[in-house]
């Protein structure tokens, strides 16, 4: 299998957010005896958002290695070439960068992963061009409704396995119920979109906190890479706060953490979305990273096995150990499922000069891969399935830290490994 990783490059001339002819009018593939099946690959290798790709090199390397053989297909042996570029944490660049894999590389299919600035550009060049396009690591409502997804109608040609926000608000009530601290709830929202999904007022947070008896302070909608939370931070200290929670890229909340402690704010629990899901984050805030608690979307510890290595949630967290010398993080297992369900597509469309023949596939897909089972039958809406979801908190292990189980009320498949404590 021949992979291809591309640096920003010139782009032709009038790139932004790029909308072109549908790419069933692109050339079509000169037939060859062994042809070339080409997958594009989007994800944010630089920028305030790198720490999702951290395992790219690592993951890419092992899929091109089972894929050196091709994969077949229908009696006929495809070769798989995989090309990919770095969305540089903005969403542009990545509208950019798919349009490029679109009409420049002709792609046959394309996938992307990292939070609504990767995922949402991506399908939406994908959808508009009618290219096979397969999402994750974005929880689904922002990837839905985010690119004004309808539910009895959904999409053509984009689909998206992750978690949603109903997931992540469970796991998060079930730490905070188990710890018994007063329900005063501090929020943190930036104006992005993931800070929009999670703050909104009829799909986020706030109702089932209300409904759970919390009282959220929610000081509005604050600007990516914000240098300064004073604002906020007198808020929570004014209505007692004891939690906080939110979704922050890890800049703003290093920013807000540091300052939380200069102004004496300190919290009994603090439950971030997105920045506080990567080892080198938690190492970076020094003593004060231990405790912190988060979601976790797979773990060394999740009782499943990829369908196309064999490989164990352990086995794949500990190869990439110790090959890099870096701990597990959470995107491993979804950046490998991805391709996972890609060579099962691969291998089932009827016909792989076909993309709708490719998107049936996709629709069709039931498969049990490294982070739990894929299967777009089962919704919650069109083109969008769900994987499980439990609680974790940085806890000291030995010299180093390591990320706990605290809490699997939600998806009681997946075994605790830890007790949440209270910050001091």
């Amino acid at each position: 299998m021949k992979m291809i990783n591309t640096n920003r490059r010139a782009f032709m001339a009038g790139t932004m957010a790029v909308v072109a002819a549908p790419a069933i009018l692109r050339h079509t593939r000169a037939y060859a005896a062994t042809p070339t099946l080409k997958i594009g690959h989007v994800s944010p290798r630089t920028g305030p958002l790198a720490g999702f790709a951290e395992a790219d090199d690592y993951i890419l390397s092992a899929i091109a290695k089972r894929f050196s053989d091709g994969i077949d297909n229908n009696g006929k042996r495809w070769k798989i070439e995989i090309i990919s570029k770095d969305s540089q944490s903005n969403p542009n660049r990545a509208a950019e960068v798919a349009s490029e894999l679109i009409l420049k590389d002709e792609v046959n299919i394309i996938v992307a992963a990292s939070t609504p600035d990767t995922v949402n550009p991506v399908s939406d060049q994908a959808e508009v061009n009618q290219v096979p396009c397969i999402t994750t690591d974005c929880p689904w409502q922002p990837y839905f409704f985010g690119r004004g997804g309808k539910p009895d109608t959904g999409f053509d040609s984009t689909y998206h396995f992750f978690w949603g926000l109903e997931d992540v608000i469970a796991v998060f009530l079930a730490m905070w119920s188990e710890a018994g601290v007063p329900k005063k709830v501090a929020g943190l929202f930036p104006n992005d979109a993931d800070g929009n999904a999670w703050g909104d007022a009829e799909l986020g947070l706030p109702k089932p906190l209300a409904a759970a008896g919390y009282t959220l302070t929610d000081p509005g909608r604050y600007q990516p890479l914000s240098d300064d939370f004073t604002h906020q931070i007198n808020a929570f200290k004014q209505a007692g706060c004891e939690i906080v929670t939110g979704n922050m890229i890890p800049p703003d909340f290093a920013t807000f953490w540091s300052q939380a402690a200069q102004q004496g704010f300190k919290p009994k629990i603090v439950t971030i979305g997105k920045a506080l899901l990567f080892p080198s984050v938690i190492t970076g805030l020094g003593p004060r990273g231990i405790g912190l608690t988060s979601e976790v979307w797979w773990s060394p510890s999740h009782p499943f096995k990829s369908s196309l290595t064999g490989v164990s949630s352990a086995e794949l967290a500990n190869g990439y150990s110790q090959a890099t010398g870096r701990p597990w993080t959470q995107p491993i297992g979804f950046k490998h499922a991805l391709f996972e369900v890609v060579a099962s597509v691969v291998a089932r469309a009827e016909d792989l000069d076909d993309p709708a023949a490719i998107i049936k596939a996709i629709a069709a897909t039931d498969l049990n891969t490294i982070i739990g089972p894929v299967n777009w039958s089962k919704g919650p809406v069109k083109n969008v399935t769900k994987t499980p979801l439990v609680g974790g908190q940085w806890q000291k292990d030995g010299d180093g830290v390591a990320l706990k189980i605290v809490t699997n009320a939600p998806a009681p498949v997946i075994p605790v490994t830890g007790k949440l404590h209270l910050l001091a």
